[in-house]
Protein backbone atom coordinates (compact mmCIF):
# COMPACT_ATOMS: atom_id res chain seq x y z
CA UNK A 1 0.00 0.00 0.00
CA UNK A 2 2.75 2.51 0.93
CA UNK A 3 4.61 1.73 -2.30
CA UNK A 4 1.84 2.89 -4.64
CA UNK A 5 0.38 5.58 -2.36
CA UNK A 6 3.63 7.50 -2.76
CA UNK A 7 3.02 7.53 -6.50
CA UNK A 8 -0.50 8.87 -6.15
CA UNK A 9 0.82 11.74 -4.03
CA UNK A 10 2.60 13.06 -7.10
CA UNK A 11 -0.18 12.91 -9.64
CA UNK A 12 -2.23 16.02 -9.47
CA UNK A 13 -1.73 19.33 -11.28
CA UNK A 14 -3.13 21.39 -14.10
CA UNK A 15 -1.30 21.75 -17.28
CA UNK A 16 -1.62 21.32 -21.00
CA UNK A 17 0.56 18.68 -22.59
CA UNK A 18 1.20 17.30 -26.01
CA UNK A 19 -0.84 14.27 -27.02
CA UNK A 20 0.62 11.34 -25.04
CA UNK A 21 2.34 8.30 -26.39
CA UNK A 22 3.34 5.03 -24.79
CA UNK A 23 1.83 1.71 -23.79
CA UNK A 24 -0.88 3.22 -21.58
CA UNK A 25 -2.12 6.51 -23.00
CA UNK A 26 -4.56 8.75 -21.09
CA UNK A 27 -8.10 7.56 -21.51
CA UNK A 28 -7.03 3.96 -21.99
CA UNK A 29 -9.10 1.40 -20.13
CA UNK A 30 -8.00 -0.21 -16.87
CA UNK A 31 -6.94 -3.36 -18.72
CA UNK A 32 -4.09 -1.37 -20.30
CA UNK A 33 -2.78 -0.55 -16.84
CA UNK A 34 -3.36 -4.01 -15.40
CA UNK A 35 -1.22 -5.32 -18.25
CA UNK A 36 1.75 -3.36 -16.85
CA UNK A 37 1.13 -4.38 -13.23
CA UNK A 38 2.35 -7.44 -11.41
CA UNK A 39 0.05 -10.49 -11.70
CA UNK A 40 -2.87 -10.13 -9.32
CA UNK A 41 -2.00 -6.52 -8.42
CA UNK A 42 -4.87 -4.12 -7.80
CA UNK A 43 -5.68 -1.34 -10.28
CA UNK A 44 -7.00 2.00 -9.06
CA UNK A 45 -8.89 4.25 -11.49
CA UNK A 46 -9.44 7.99 -10.99
CA UNK A 47 -13.12 8.80 -10.40
CA UNK A 48 -13.89 11.97 -12.43
CA UNK A 49 -17.16 12.49 -10.58
CA UNK A 50 -15.31 12.91 -7.31
CA UNK A 51 -12.13 14.61 -8.54
CA UNK A 52 -11.12 18.06 -9.74
CA UNK A 53 -8.18 20.37 -10.42
CA UNK A 54 -8.78 24.12 -10.01
CA UNK A 55 -6.36 26.89 -10.99
CA UNK A 56 -6.78 30.40 -9.55
CA UNK A 57 -5.58 33.17 -11.89
CA UNK A 58 -5.04 36.56 -10.22
CA UNK A 59 -5.07 39.95 -12.00
CA UNK A 60 -2.12 42.32 -12.08
CA UNK A 61 -1.00 45.63 -13.61
CA UNK A 62 -1.75 49.30 -12.94
CA UNK A 63 -5.32 48.81 -14.19
CA UNK A 64 -5.91 45.57 -12.26
CA UNK A 65 -9.02 47.02 -10.60
CA UNK A 66 -10.76 46.88 -13.99
CA UNK A 67 -10.17 43.16 -14.37
CA UNK A 68 -11.27 40.01 -12.54
CA UNK A 69 -9.66 37.11 -10.76
CA UNK A 70 -10.69 33.77 -12.29
CA UNK A 71 -10.77 30.06 -11.55
CA UNK A 72 -10.34 27.58 -14.40
CA UNK A 73 -10.96 23.95 -13.58
CA UNK A 74 -11.30 20.41 -14.83
CA UNK A 75 -13.74 17.78 -13.58
CA UNK A 76 -12.99 15.33 -16.40
CA UNK A 77 -9.83 13.74 -15.05
CA UNK A 78 -8.89 10.20 -16.04
CA UNK A 79 -6.05 8.00 -14.92
CA UNK A 80 -4.84 4.89 -13.19
CA UNK A 81 -2.29 3.73 -10.65
CA UNK A 82 -0.34 0.60 -11.57
CA UNK A 83 1.36 -0.49 -8.34
CA UNK A 84 3.25 -3.50 -9.68
CA UNK A 85 4.91 -1.43 -12.41
CA UNK A 86 5.59 1.56 -10.10
CA UNK A 87 3.76 3.83 -12.53
CA UNK A 88 0.85 6.24 -12.32
CA UNK A 89 -0.80 8.63 -14.79
CA UNK A 90 -3.49 11.33 -14.73
CA UNK A 91 -4.75 13.43 -17.63
CA UNK A 92 -7.54 15.72 -18.79
CA UNK A 93 -8.36 17.85 -21.83
CA UNK A 94 -7.83 21.60 -21.75
CA UNK A 95 -10.77 22.23 -24.07
CA UNK A 96 -13.11 20.71 -21.47
CA UNK A 97 -12.06 23.07 -18.67
CA UNK A 98 -14.67 25.29 -17.04
CA UNK A 99 -14.29 28.96 -16.11
CA UNK A 100 -15.53 30.62 -12.92
CA UNK A 101 -17.71 27.92 -11.40
CA UNK A 102 -19.48 29.81 -8.55
CA UNK A 103 -18.54 27.29 -5.86
CA UNK A 104 -14.88 27.19 -6.91
CA UNK A 105 -14.78 31.00 -6.92
CA UNK A 106 -16.03 31.02 -3.33
CA UNK A 107 -13.53 28.33 -2.34
CA UNK A 108 -10.75 30.53 -3.76
CA UNK A 109 -11.96 33.53 -1.76
CA UNK A 110 -13.22 35.44 -4.81
CA UNK A 111 -16.39 37.32 -3.88
CA UNK A 112 -17.38 38.63 -7.31
CA UNK A 113 -18.99 36.64 -10.14
CA UNK A 114 -17.80 37.84 -13.59
CA UNK A 115 -20.41 38.44 -16.27
CA UNK A 116 -21.08 35.76 -18.91
CA UNK A 117 -19.22 37.95 -21.42
CA UNK A 118 -16.17 38.13 -19.16
CA UNK A 119 -16.26 34.37 -18.61
CA UNK A 120 -16.42 33.69 -22.35
CA UNK A 121 -13.59 36.12 -23.01
CA UNK A 122 -11.44 34.42 -20.38
CA UNK A 123 -12.14 31.02 -21.90
CA UNK A 124 -11.18 32.18 -25.41
CA UNK A 125 -7.96 33.78 -24.19
CA UNK A 126 -7.10 30.73 -22.08
CA UNK A 127 -7.64 28.21 -24.88
CA UNK A 128 -6.17 30.42 -27.60
CA UNK A 129 -3.08 32.61 -27.14
CA UNK A 130 -2.22 31.46 -23.61
CA UNK A 131 -2.47 27.66 -23.50
CA UNK A 132 -2.72 27.02 -27.25
CA UNK A 133 -5.15 24.23 -26.52
CA UNK A 134 -5.44 23.11 -30.16
CA UNK A 135 -1.71 22.45 -30.28
CA UNK A 136 -1.34 21.14 -26.71
CA UNK A 137 -4.76 19.64 -25.90
CA UNK A 138 -3.88 17.20 -23.12
CA UNK A 139 -3.00 17.77 -19.48
CA UNK A 140 -0.56 15.00 -18.61
CA UNK A 141 1.19 13.90 -15.42
CA UNK A 142 3.31 10.80 -15.15
CA UNK A 143 4.83 9.42 -11.95
CA UNK A 144 7.37 6.66 -11.56
CA UNK A 145 9.71 5.28 -8.93
CA UNK A 146 13.42 5.43 -9.73
CA UNK A 147 15.86 2.60 -9.08
CA UNK A 148 17.00 4.24 -5.82
CA UNK A 149 13.40 4.38 -4.56
CA UNK A 150 12.80 8.07 -5.14
CA UNK A 151 9.46 8.98 -6.79
CA UNK A 152 9.46 11.44 -9.72
CA UNK A 153 6.62 13.39 -11.32
CA UNK A 154 6.88 14.65 -14.91
CA UNK A 155 4.39 17.40 -15.86
CA UNK A 156 4.06 18.33 -19.52
CA UNK A 157 2.69 21.83 -20.02
CA UNK A 158 2.64 23.79 -23.27
CA UNK A 159 5.22 21.48 -24.81
CA UNK A 160 7.59 21.74 -21.81
CA UNK A 161 8.18 18.94 -19.32
CA UNK A 162 8.92 20.05 -15.77
CA UNK A 163 9.61 17.98 -12.64
CA UNK A 164 8.50 19.08 -9.20
CA UNK A 165 7.42 17.91 -5.77
CA UNK A 166 3.76 17.96 -4.85
CA UNK A 167 2.31 18.44 -1.34
CA UNK A 168 -0.66 16.23 -0.51
CA UNK A 169 -2.92 14.98 2.25
CA UNK A 170 -3.73 11.32 1.62
CA UNK A 171 -6.42 9.00 2.93
CA UNK A 172 -6.65 5.35 1.94
CA UNK A 173 -8.55 2.16 2.59
CA UNK A 174 -9.06 -1.09 0.73
CA UNK A 175 -11.56 0.45 -1.72
CA UNK A 176 -10.05 3.81 -2.63
CA UNK A 177 -7.24 6.31 -2.26
CA UNK A 178 -7.77 10.07 -2.10
CA UNK A 179 -5.28 12.93 -2.22
CA UNK A 180 -5.72 16.70 -1.95
CA UNK A 181 -3.54 19.76 -1.62
CA UNK A 182 -2.45 23.13 -2.94
CA UNK A 183 0.69 24.21 -4.77
CA UNK A 184 1.96 27.21 -6.68
CA UNK A 185 3.73 27.34 -10.02
CA UNK A 186 4.79 29.95 -12.56
CA UNK A 187 3.51 30.04 -16.12
CA UNK A 188 6.89 31.21 -17.41
CA UNK A 189 8.54 28.03 -16.11
CA UNK A 190 6.57 26.23 -18.84
CA UNK A 191 7.26 28.71 -21.63
CA UNK A 192 3.87 30.44 -21.26
CA UNK A 193 3.59 34.22 -21.54
CA UNK A 194 0.98 35.44 -19.03
CA UNK A 195 -1.97 37.20 -20.67
CA UNK A 196 -1.53 40.97 -20.94
CA UNK A 197 -3.19 43.92 -22.69
CA UNK A 198 -2.39 47.62 -22.95
CA UNK A 199 1.34 47.10 -22.64
CA UNK A 200 0.86 45.36 -19.29
CA UNK A 201 -1.59 47.86 -17.79
CA UNK A 202 -3.98 44.94 -17.32
CA UNK A 203 -2.52 41.45 -17.04
CA UNK A 204 -2.53 38.28 -14.97
CA UNK A 205 0.08 37.29 -12.44
CA UNK A 206 2.73 34.80 -13.48
CA UNK A 207 2.16 32.70 -10.37
CA UNK A 208 -0.85 30.36 -10.29
CA UNK A 209 -2.46 28.65 -7.31
CA UNK A 210 -3.43 25.05 -8.05
CA UNK A 211 -5.88 23.21 -5.79
CA UNK A 212 -6.73 19.58 -6.37
CA UNK A 213 -8.76 16.73 -4.93
CA UNK A 214 -8.36 13.31 -6.52
CA UNK A 215 -10.14 10.07 -5.69
CA UNK A 216 -8.99 6.77 -7.22
CA UNK A 217 -11.13 3.67 -6.72
CA UNK A 218 -10.08 0.04 -6.88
Amino acid sequence: MKRYLSLLLLLLLSACGQAPTGPAAPGAGPDAYRATAAPGAAAYAVDPGASFVAVTVRRAGLMARLGHDHVVASRTLAGYVSPGADRAEVSFRADQMTVDDPQLLRDAGIATQPSPQAVEGTRKNMLGPVLEAQRYPVVLLRAERLADGRPRLAVTLHGVTHRLDLPATVQADAAQVSASGTLRLKQTDFGITPFSVGGGLLSVQDELEVRYSIVARR
